[in-house]
């Protein structure tokens, strides 16, 4: 079966407040300025970065489907419809790029089985950004999402990933709540060896931008003040 005539975009946004142009290339912009369609996770965030990215339409005319976390199967039919028509459609992420720990991969997923031409846009990952900038393993790498809450959950699941990278030289990278970020790194300094190492990547492309990597002996003798920041972390041997 061939591909439909329309696209569905993948648009990234920037993390945070970071200027539009110093993370996103014209072409994105281009695009975005044809679309009356768009699956997003919040319609106000989406809203504010379009007015950010230079929309140059009004906003009656736009659809917004959303889709996220709370959305249920019927949602994602009736985007499926949607999507089914012959006008180009955007599936805009909050953050980052679309689909990367981020519900709408299985927008992509469905779209995929429809045979919708799937179109994605560059733009900044800060999964990717810190792996370049920790020093760590690039050819060997998982992303493990968020870890367990509890205390002695997420213990066990650290040793696991320590495990991992010693066994199979793989870069371990994770993220977390920002307001639990302090609980985490000190969780990872009680689990791990003295000699392992790990990268706190945090506000990442943000004039607060701050990347370091340490073995835990170096981050027990002090913590950065990350609270609430929006972070990566990244274990390595």
């Amino acid at each position: 079966m061939n591909l439909t005539k329309n696209h569905l975009y993948l648009i990234p946004s920037t993390l945070g407040n970071t200027p539009l142009d110093s993370v996103l290339p014209d072409r994105n912009r281009k695009i975005i300025n044809s679309l009356k369609t768009f699956i997003v996770e919040d319609t106000k965030s989406a809203r504010r970065f379009l007015r950010k990215a230079g929309y140059k339409g009004g906003f009656e005319d736009i659809t917004f489907h959303v889709y996220n976390e709370h959305s249920q199967v019927t949602d994602l039919a009736i985007i499926m419809n949607a999507l089914s028509s012959e006008k180009d459609a955007g599936l805009l992420s909050d953050a980052g790029l679309p689909c990367v720990a981020d519900p709408g991969a299985e927008v992509v997923r469905e779209a995929h089985q429809k045979n919708i031409r799937i179109t994605p846009l560059t733009g900044p990952s800060s999964i990717f950004l810190a792996l370049m900038a920790s020093g760590f393993n690039g050819q060997n790498f998982a992303f493990n999402g968020y870890l367990p809450i509890g205390r002695s959950e997420r213990i066990r699941k650290i040793k696991q990933l320590e495990t991992k990278i010693y066994k199979e030289d793989q870069t371990q990278i994770f993220i977390e709540a920002p307001y639990r970020n302090r609980q985490l790194i000190e969780a990872l300094i009680k689990a791990c060896h003295h000699d392992t190492r790990l990268c706190i990547a945090t506000d990442l492309t943000k004039e607060t931008e701050y990347i370091r990597t340490k073995k835990m002996a170096a981050w027990k003798k002090g913590l950065p003040d990350i609270h609430k920041r929006p972070t990566v972390f990244l274990l390595y041997k």
